[in-house]
C-alpha cells in the first residue's frame, strides 16, 4: 500500500551532521560518536549513510586511538572502538554541523570563540537532553531529515533562553583515573544521548520506491 503524503514528505533527506567535542578526542566525545554509529543502521538499515557524525578534540593530538579504558567502556555499551582516529577540532567543523554537542559547558564557549556562526545550534550534551523533555516538536514529523536537525536546533535554542545552566550540564573528563571514571563518563554520555536519539532515529520506517520513508519520529510523550 503506497504511503501517504504526509510519509512521502517524511522522506529522508540530504543527511543530519553531528558533531561532538571533548578535549582530547581520546575518552568522552568518541564515545558519543561511535554509540551514535551503533544505533543508526538498526534504524535506517540501507540509508545510515544519512546520518553523518563525528568527534574532535580541542587540544587533540591528530590520529590517536580511543583511550584504551574508554574503548573498553564503549564495548561494554554495545559500541565499536576499532578504527578510531582522534581529530583537532576545526572551526568549519562546528559551521558545517547541524548539531554541535559538548562534553562541558567550558568547551561550549570555546567553541563559540572559534566558531561564533554555531551559536544557534551548539549545545552541551546533557544541556540538550534537558531542552528536549521541553522543547515544542509539533510539525517536525514532516521534514526532510537533511533540513529537520537544524529545525529541531532552532527550537532547542528557543527553549535555552527560558533555561539556566546547571554544573550537572557537565560530564567530567575521566582521562587521568582509572577504569572507573571511564564507565561512569562512558554511562553518562550513553544517558545523555538517548533523548537526542530517540529524536533523530525514527521509531518506524518502511520502504518505498527505494526510499526510506519516517511514519514517526520524535520524542514518545
Amino acid at each position: 500500500m503506497p504511503p501517504t503524503a504526509a510519509k512521502v514528505r517524511a522522506i529522508y533527506g540530504d543527511s543530519v551532521r553531528l558533531l561532538f567535542v571533548c578535549t582530547g578526542s581520546l575518552c568522552r566525545s568518541p564515545i558519543a560518536e561511535r554509540l551514535v554509529k551503533a544505533r543508526v543502521p538498526d534504524a535506517l538499515g540501507a540509508r545510515a549513510s544519512s546520518v553523518w557524525m563525528t568527534s574532535a578534540g580541542l587540544a587533540a593530538i591528530p590520529g590517536g586511538p580511543m583511550h584504551p579504558y574508554s574503548a573498553e567502556a564503549l564495548v561494554a555499551h554495545l559500541g565499536d572502538p576499532e578504527g578510531f582516529m582522534s581529530k583537532r577540532f576545526q572551526p568549519e567543523m562546528a559551521v558545517q554541523a547541524d548539531l554541535v554537542l559538548t562534553m562541558t559547558k567550558t568547551q561550549r564557549r570555546e567553541v563559540l570563540l572559534r566558531a561564533p556562526r554555531g551559536l544557534r545550534h551548539t549545545f552541551t550534551l546533557w544541556e540538550s537532553a534537558g531542552l528536549l523533555e521541553h522543547a515544542d516538536l509539533d510539525g517536525l514529523t514532516s521534514v526532510p531529515l537533511g533540513e529537520w536537525a537544524r529545525a529541531l536546533a532552532a527550537r532547542l535554542d528557543t527553549v535555552r533562553r527560558y533555561a539556566f545552566p546547571s554544573s550537572d550540564d557537565d560530564i567530567a573528563n575521566p582521562i587521568s583515573g582509572n577504569r572507573k571514571p571511564h564507565r561512569e563518563a562512558a554511562a553518562a554520555v550513553a544517558e545523555a544521548l538517548q533523548p537526542l536519539l530517540a529524536a533523530l532515529l525514527p521509531s518506524n520506517v518502511t520502504t518505498y520506491n527505494g526510499n526510506t520513508v519516517v511514519e514517526t519520529r520524535g520524542i514518545s510523550r
